[in-house]
C-alpha cells in the first residue's frame, strides 16, 4: 500500500479549462481527494496554478496572499458585460487607434500604485452569501464597493490595431484580490472607449514561476503523466521566515506544544510578496536539521505556539 501524497503541485494551466477541472483530474491522477488551490484562474485563462496535495492543502493558507504576475492583451474600443471577451458587447464600437502612448501612460499611472479597484460584476465575490456572478447571471443588479489593492507594475508591452480597436500586451504585477479585468475596463473607461480583456497568463505567483510547472492533460489526452510534488519544507522556507529546530524541539511541536529558542529566525526571501496585516507577527516555519517541515508557528511572549502542527508520516 501506497502512502498518501503531500506536498505542493506547480501546473500551467490550459486555456477553456476551469481551475476546479484541473483539481479533480489531479485528484484522480494521484488517487487522492485532498487537493485544494491557492487562487482559481478563469477558464479563458492560462498559466499559473498553485495546488496543494495532502497536508500540503494545509499550507495554502500561507500563499494565497502572495503577489500576482499576468501577462495580459487589452482590447479598447468596446466595453463588455463581464470586462472581458467572454461576455455580451455592452455600447457602440468606438475607434480607439487613435490614442497616443502619452495619453495612455496617464491613464496607466492612475491605475498603479495603492488604488481603490471595484471588482467586475461577474466576480466570485459574495453578496449576502451568494457569488457576485451568480446575481449578475441570475438579472439582478450588481454593485460592489471598492477594495483596496496594489498595482506596482502595469507597462504596456505592445500595440496594434485590428479595425477600430486598440490591442494592448501588458505586463501587470498586483497585490492577490486585483481584478486583471477591471483594470481593462477601467482603463477604457479613462479614454470613454470602452475596454475589455481579451487573453490572460498568469505567470508568477510569489517566488513561484510559470516555468516551472507543468501541463496536467485533460481526460482522454492520456493518464500516463508524472506529477511531482514539492516538498512543504522547501515550500515554506521559500515564502516564511524559518526557526531551524533539534530533534527534541521537532518532538514537542509534533504534540502540539509550545518551544523556547535561542536560534536566530531566518528571514524570508527578501523578494517574497506575501501581505501580513498590519501589526501582526509574521508566521515562521520550523524546520528540522533534514528541511522537513515540522509546524508554522506563532510567537507568543517568548515562546513559539504552533499553529499547523505537521503529521510525522507527512513531513517533506
Amino acid at each position: 500500500m501506497t502512502s498518501a501524497p503531500h506536498g505542493i503541485l506547480l501546473v500551467d494551466k490550459a486555456p477553456e479549462r476551469t481551475s476546479h477541472d484541473v483539481v479533480a483530474r489531479v485528484r484522480w491522477l494521484l488517487g487522492t481527494k485532498k487537493v485544494g488551490h491557492a487562487g482559481t484562474l478563469d477558464p479563458m485563462a492560462t498559466g499559473l496554478l498553485v495546488l496543494g496535495v495532502g497536508q500540503g492543502t494545509r499550507l495554502l493558507t500561507y500563499l494565497v496572499g502572495l503577489d500576482k504576475t499576468y501577462q495580459a492583451r487589452i482590447r479598447l474600443g468596446r466595453a463588455t458585460t463581464t470586462d472581458d471577451r467572454e461576455g455580451e458587447p455592452l455600447g457602440d464600437v468606438v475607434d480607439a487607434t487613435g490614442l497616443m502612448d502619452q495619453e495612455l501612460e496617464h491613464s496607466l499611472s492612475a491605475l498603479r500604485g495603492d488604488i481603490e479597484q471595484v471588482p467586475s460584476t461577474v466576480s466570485a465575490i459574495k453578496i449576502d452569501g451568494k457569488r457576485a456572478y451568480a446575481r449578475a447571471r441570475a438579472g439582478e443588479d450588481v454593485e460592489l464597493a471598492a477594495r483596496p489593492v496594489q498595482v506596482s507594475r502595469f507597462a504596456v508591452t505592445g500595440r496594434s490595431a485590428e479595425g477600430p480597436f486598440l490591442d494592448l500586451d501588458a505586463v501587470i504585477d498586483c497585490s492577490s484580490g486585483t481584478y486583471v479585468r477591471a483594470l481593462a475596463r477601467d482603463l477604457g473607461s479613462a479614454h470613454a472607449v470602452g475596454g475589455h480583456l481579451t487573453a490572460l497568463r498568469r505567470t508568477a505567483v510569489g517566488p513561484f514561476s510559470v516555468e516551472d510547472a507543468l501541463h496536467v492533460p485533460a481526460r482522454g489526452e492520456g493518464d500516463d503523466v508524472d506529477l511531482p510534488l514539492q516538498g512543504l519544507g522547501a515550500i515554506a522556507a521559500r515564502v516564511l521566515p524559518v526557526l531551524p529546530v533539534d530533534e527534541e524541539q521537532a518532538t514537542a511541536l509534533g504534540t502540539g506544544r509550545r518551544i523556547r529558542s535561542e536560534v536566530d529566525v531566518v528571514p524570508a526571501p527578501a523578494s517574497l510578496a506575501r501581505r501580513d496585516p498590519p501589526g501582526q507577527d509574521r508566521p515562521v516555519a520550523a524546520l528540522d536539521a533534514s528541511g522537513h517541515l515540522i509546524a508554522i508557528l506563532g510567537r507568543e511572549g517568548s515562546s513559539w505556539r504552533p499553529l499547523l502542527v505537521v503529521p510525522v508520516e507527512a513531513r517533506c
